[in-house]
C-alpha cells in the first residue's frame, strides 16, 4: 500500500472533494454537506495519496432522524466513498476504521450509516466493521437502504 494520510477536511478544501464525487451531479447534496460542515455538524476526512484526495468520510452530530442520531450517544457515518479506480484496494477499510475510533474518541456508543440494498461491496466491508444491527430497511429517492447500527464499547 502507498503511502497515505487521513486529513481533516477544511472548508476551504471542500471543492477537491469533486476529485472522489461528481459533486455537479448532486448540487443538493453538495451544498447540504458544505452548510453541515460550515456550521460544525460534519466533520469529513479524507483519505490522501500523493495530495490527490482519493476517498472521504463524514461524521454528522445531529440529523433530525432518531435512526442516525440520539445527542451524545449516537453518531451518524455519512457519505463514506473511495474514488472508483482505487476501489477494492482497503482504503475503504482504512476510512471506517478511522471513523470509528474517532467518534468513540468523541465518547459516543453508537454509530450507524445508511447503504443501498444493491451495494454489496459497501454492505460487506460495513459487516465485517460490525455493523450487525439492522434498525430499519425502506426506500427513497435513491431506491433500497438498510439502516445499520455499530456499538462502539
Amino acid at each position: 500500500m502507498k503511502d497515505y494520510q487521513i486529513k481533516k477536511l477544511r472548508l476551504e478544501d471542500y471543492n477537491k472533494c469533486n476529485n472522489i464525487w461528481d459533486m455537479e451531479k448532486v448540487p443538493k447534496m453538495a451544498r447540504k454537506f458544505y452548510e453541515e460542515l460550515k456550521i460544525g455538524n460534519r466533520i469529513t476526512f479524507i483519505y490522501v495519496e500523493n495530495n490527490e484526495f482519493i476517498g472521504e468520510g463524514s461524521l454528522v452530530f445531529y440529523n433530525n432522524d432518531p435512526d442516525y442520531t440520539i445527542p451524545d450517544k449516537r453518531i451518524y457515518l455519512s457519505r463514506m466513498i473511495v474514488k472508483k479506480e482505487y476501489r477494492n484496494r482497503g482504503i475503504g477499510g482504512i476510512i471506517v476504521d478511522y471513523l470509528l475510533s474517532y467518534a468513540k474518541e468523541l465518547g459516543y456508543e453508537e454509530i450507524t450509516l445508511g447503504v443501498d440494498l444493491d451495494n454489496l461491496n459497501a454492505r460487506h466491508l460495513y459487516k465485517k466493521k460490525g455493523f450487525t444491527t439492522i434498525l430499519y430497511t425502506g426506500e427513497d429517492e435513491f431506491g433500497e437502504y438498510v439502516k445499520l447500527l455499530k456499538k462502539l464499547n
